[in-house]
């Protein structure tokens, strides 16, 4: 928790004025304890002075001063952070459909585990944001313009179908334009457009297309960053004309990837970890932390106490404290 309202000064004067009552009140206390000893006949005291209640006097005392600080954090303005929705965003899910996509490395298959936590992730996103759909293997397919519709974003990521090579450039830059798309569509808030993220899923490395880097340092001066998967395991292998071919996965180009647009790069290996990822870049991306007024709590808490002062003095002393 924050406090903010009070610059430095401020506060610390808050603190200081309650530290004076107390050190008014101790001297108050010393100076009629000083008082009554002039009194020369203490039989006499004894019979005129009523009988002081002891240790309890000074409860209410305790409550003022605990109510005044109580009080004095209220006002100082604290704040605390808080994760909400957000309503204005724009993602594009890029989803690497080449024939490596169907080793068997990750069970059932990498194709199918990705399926199965890209339709989590669709799901977990706030209502809020528009979400688009591509695939890519030799050719770039936007399946689902950004759309807050759901239902078609699962479709689309259900109805995925391998295909020969892997034409990343070109699948981002088809993810640029669509993004572009929609921010000209969408109108001005005096805000500029709203923020845009790329999430590219892929396990192997470019063979055909435009380059993947130039492109992805098109996006990071564009502020659109990529948040790059690479799924699947070093030892994954594909059957290819009755052959058995390695598809080791290329981490270190979609590590560039995202380094280049200002993105991060999410290595995973098995069901467990993408559906991990997902859900980190579910609240990375859907959510976001503003800092909210945390007053209210310490100011009925400060007005709480300072109705027990009041009570426990006209228990105690049968009076308000003056």
């Amino acid at each position: 928790m924050a406090l903010g309202g009070f610059s430095a000064p401020g506060w610390f004067g808050l603190l200081g004025l309650v530290a004076a009552v107390v050190v008014g009140y101790v001297w108050v206390q010393r100076r009629a304890r000083r008082h009554l000893l002039r009194f020369a006949n203490f039989e006499l005291l004894e019979r005129i002075a009523p009988r002081r209640p002891g240790w309890p006097r000074h409860i209410p005392a305790g409550l003022l001063v605990l109510a005044l600080l109580l009080l004095t954090l209220g006002l100082a303005g604290p704040t605390a952070a808080a994760q909400v929705p957000r309503n204005r965003a724009t993602v594009m899910l890029v989803i690497d459909v080449s024939l490596s996509m169907n080793s068997t490395d990750v069970t059932p298959t990498r194709l199918l585990a990705a399926q199965d936590a890209a339709t989590s992730f669709v799901h977990s996103l706030p209502a809020g944001i528009n979400l688009g759909v591509e695939s890519f293997a030799g050719a770039a397919t936007v399946l689902v313009s950004p759309t807050t519709d759901r239902d078609q974003a699962v479709r689309a990521i259900q109805s995925l179908r391998l295909a020969e090579s892997t034409a990343t450039g070109d699948a981002l830059a088809a993810a640029l334009g669509a993004i572009d798309t929609v921010n000209q569509l969408i109108p001005g808030s005096g805000q500029g457009p709203p923020p845009a993220r790329i999430v590219l899923m892929s396990d192997g490395k470019q063979n055909t297309g435009r380059d993947e880097f130039t492109v992805a340092t098109q996006a990071g001066a564009a502020h659109i960053p990529i948040s790059t998967i690479s799924f699947g395991t070093p030892y994954g292998t594909v059957t290819i004309q009755g052959e058995q071919v390695p598809v080791p996965v290329d981490d270190d180009s979609l590590a560039r990837v995202a380094q280049l647009s200002g993105g991060r790069f999410y290595p995973a290996q098995s069901n467990q970890q993408i559906h991990q990822v997902y859900d980190t870049l579910a609240q990375q991306i859907g959510y976001q932390t503003i800092h909210r007024d945390a007053s209210k709590p310490w100011l009925v808490l400060g007005t709480l106490a300072c109705l027990a002062t009041a009570g426990s003095a006209l228990l105690i002393s049968q009076r308000l404290p003056a």
